[in-house]
């Protein structure tokens, strides 16, 4: 049987590999081979600023061969970045190149040349192939094991979905998806067809564990309120939909870039870094942040199934003609708001407000950090129950009781170190994830998880959308008081982009 064949065989699924036994090397290598079995092959699938950022550190894991890069951009035109030359010098560093495309300094890298070239670099011209369409990526590349999707939110869902039907192991990037029907069906497909999945979101969620106990020996009395806020979007957010219509970009698909979603004229305000501020390509500042510090609390506390999610939102005014009116806006998300979910009682939990805010706005500052003298972080999280508060959050060093006399009857929490992990090695998720491939257990990260927090990060985008406060049945999945607001709930899918057809 030929090596790509025992491959196929032995990292097919993880349902068809429940019995699996890793051989050491020295009995599989040929001629100083690395033998076939040893690592997982992996297709990374968007190539943008964020993608090559994430790349680097993947591409010295032993557990992977990166093997394919996919964008439906070819050249780094028009990327923005948080700062010019920073992602050049860490490509730069990561492959020991200090001469890696000498002269493009103030050009921020992208595109899959620099994917292809830094995965050749790294691997020393080991044969990474190169796709504009992911479809084609897939059914060519047929031994490939897996793929990352680091593509804008639109697309998640479809190419994740497209993969796992093809018996592909899938880690995405939040959201899994920017439609609530859209991303149940991606948690199906993971769960009908049993390949390993791992939402990256996970990896970055600080440890609960103490906020939770103290909630659930009582240190707050009843659980009422949770809040939680963010300093994004720290990217543009257009108030009006773009009247220009410049070219195109050489060697950029524009087709391919609005994969699913309804044509229209390209422009860059759609597209590199500021989509998520669009409601068809985004999935918001929630989407964003919200995930990292959020998907913790949804587990552990069973939320799910709002009974309703109310928005207030920033607006905007024009002036046409000298007469001041305000601007309809259900295309982009707002610059800054609140909305305030209300989940039913359940189990041996009471009812409980989850109150996300957004764009610099949060809670007012408690008399208990009056009494402390000191002010909220610029994102963090607030536990407010009937006899007291905690302070948390995956920015916060160490979770507390507030104010901090509170903490006088506990041991001081040890310091916050965070070891940084060693060249090469995964994060405990994408490890787990890993051996989930080869037959182990789902990891805590898989996509079967993340069904209350995909849900409401959806219909938070829904309600910015429609202005209103919406009232749902999750039973039905349908929105009970504005009927015109479930069209938002899924997504009307281009011809040859539903995923029933890909």
């Amino acid at each position: 049987m030929s090596s790509d064949s025992n491959r196929r065989k032995f990292l097919g699924t993880a349902a068809g590999a429940a019995a699996f036994t890793i051989l050491p090397r020295h009995l599989l290598a040929r001629s100083g081979e690395v033998p076939p079995s040893d690592k997982i092959t992996l297709a990374y699938i968007g190539t943008g600023t964020q993608g090559l950022r994430e790349l680097l550190p993947l591409l010295a894991a032993p557990e992977i061969q990166v093997v394919s890069v996919c964008d439906p951009c070819k050249h780094p035109a028009g990327y923005r970045d948080w700062s010019r030359d920073s992602l050049l010098k860490d490509i730069r560093r990561a492959l020991n190149k200090p001469d890696w495309r000498a002269g493009s300094e103030g050009i921020i890298p992208g595109g899959r040349d620099a994917g292809q070239n830094i995965v050749d670099t790294f691997y020393a011209n080991q044969g990474c192939s190169a796709y504009a369409d992911y479809r084609e990526l897939l059914d060519k590349e047929k031994d490939l094991n897996a793929v990352k999707i680091m593509t804008p939110d639109h697309l998640h869902g479809v190419i994740a979905m497209a993969a796992m039907k093809r018996g592909k192991h899938v880690i995405v990037h939040k959201p899994i998806a920017n439609r609530l029907m859209e991303a149940e069906r991606v948690i199906e497909t993971a769960r009908s067809t049993g390949v390993a999945t791992h939402f990256m979101p996970w990896d970055s969620n600080g440890s609960m564990e103490q906020v939770l106990g103290w909630i659930r020996d009582g240190s707050i009395g009843t659980l009422r309120e949770i809040h939680n806020w963010t300093n994004r979007p720290m990217w543009p957010q257009y108030p009006t939909l773009p009247s220009d219509t410049p070219p195109v970009p050489e060697g950029f698909d524009w087709d391919l870039w609005l994969g699913p979603e309804r044509e229209r004229p390209y422009h860059p305000n759609y597209t590199h870094m500021v989509f998520r501020g669009w409601y068809d390509f985004g999935g918001g500042s929630m989407a964003d942040m919200g995930h990292y510090s959020l998907w913790t609390v949804f587990r552990a506390l069973d939320l799910a199934g709002p009974t309703s999610i109310e928005p207030m939102a920033s607006h905007e005014q024009v002036l046409t003609d000298g007469i001041a009116s305000g601007v309809k806006n259900d295309f982009s998300f707002p610059s800054s708001s609140i909305v305030r979910f209300q989940y039913p009682a359940r189990g041996q939990r009471g009812a409980v407000d989850l109150i996300w805010y957004e764009g610099g706005l949060r809670p007012p500052t408690p008399p208990e950090l009056d009494e402390d003298r000191k002010e909220f972080p610029a994102e963090a999280m607030m536990f407010v129950g009937d006899k007291g508060k905690i302070l948390a959050g995956f920015r916060v060093e160490n979770p507390r009781l507030i104010p901090e006399r509170r903490m006088s009857g506990f041991p001081a929490p040890p310091a916050a170190a965070r070891t940084p992990r060693e060249s090469g090695q995964l994060s405990a998720g994408l490890r787990q994830w890993a051996a989930a491939c080869k037959g182990g257990a789902q990891s805590p990260g898989s996509f079967l998880h993340a069904g209350g927090i995909s849900e409401a990060v959806n219909l938070y985008a829904v309600a910015l959308r429609t202005r209103r406060r919406l009232y749902y049945d999750a039973a039905s999945r349908k929105i009970t008081n504005v009927a015109e607001a479930n069209k938002y709930l899924s997504r009307e899918y281009r011809k040859g982009w539903s995923p029933d057809s890909i």
